[in-house]
């Protein structure tokens, strides 16, 4: 908007300005194009009770240097009118604004997602992998024992007191081995919740999902990273840190498509079909 158009008193100054503004313009917009500018001017007290601000020379050519023909200020009037016109049109544009959100809120809980699923899927590797170690001792241990009660006892030249004392010792140690093993790896487990959900952890995260746009350096993911991080850092915290990561949500890959769906698709056809049509504008 170039305004107070109406307060050049040389048609030249006047040409000037707009010139100087349509090459700044050119200078920070990418596009061959310029946009539409409206040169407009704000009504004033003479303007609007009918008179005149100066009394307009006899001479045609001094009309045209010095002051602007009622004409010309006629149309600054009529782009000041189409610009209002523009302004009280933003709450029939209320549905992009909409629209809008909704991509935000869908996007904000596609990075949620993608990132709890991160977690549950490396916290889920250390936990069977903890559990294979469990069930690897016992078995090995329950094997041995089994063996030696089967075929060692014959080896065994003392009584057989002696050989079932050796069975129950090794029945023993291989219960309280694998117990003890379950104890250590439930307090690395709980660890492992604790640390998930701190803030370096976290951001460890979110750079492992989402590598490629930090290398792009995009901006509206590390926008919305910044957005998310206190809410999933509170509820990672309020879950994991209790022991009960068995309630957080499960999202699965069909969930992530769905999103994934919404975002590519579903919403630019909303768009398409609340966005009125333009005719070159």
């Amino acid at each position: 908007v170039l305004n107070k158009a109406d307060q050049f008193s040389k048609i030249h100054d006047f040409a000037r300005a707009y010139g100087s503004l349509c090459w700044n313009l050119s200078k920070v917009i990418p596009r061959k194009d310029l946009p539409r500018i409206f040169t407009m001017c704000l009504p004033v007290e003479y303007q609007e009770k009918g008179g005149k601000q100066q009394t307009a020379p006899s001479s045609a050519d001094d009309n045209d240097d010095e002051f602007l023909h009622q004409t010309a200020l006629q149309d600054l009037f009529s782009a000041r009118k189409e610009v209002v016109a523009e302004v009280r049109k933003a709450p029939a544009r209320r549905m992009d604004n909409w629209i809008t959100g909704l991509h935000d809120a869908v996007s904000q809980l596609h990075m949620h997602a993608v990132m709890l699923t991160d977690i549950q899927t490396r916290y889920s590797k250390l936990y069977w992998q903890f559990k294979w170690q469990e069930l690897t001792l016992a078995l090995t241990g329950g094997s041995f024992t089994g063996l030696f009660a089967m075929y060692g006892m014959d080896l065994l030249s003392s009584s057989t007191a002696t050989g079932g004392m050796i069975v129950a010792a090794m029945g023993t140690t291989t219960v309280v081995s694998t117990g003890f093993l379950v104890w250590y790896h439930g307090q690395q487990l709980h660890e492992w919740q604790v640390l998930a959900s701190k803030r370096d952890d976290l951001f460890a995260t979110f750079q492992r999902t989402h590598g490629r746009a930090i290398q792009e350096g995009d901006e509206y993911v590390a926008a919305l990273w910044h957005r998310i991080r206190p809410q999933l850092m509170l509820a990672l915290q309020t879950q994991l840190e209790g022991g009960d990561s068995s309630s957080l949500a499960s999202v699965s890959s069909q969930d992530l498509q769905q999103l994934q769906t919404i975002l590519q698709d579903e919403i630019p056809r909303l768009r398409r079909l609340a966005s009125p049509p333009h005719y070159g504008k």
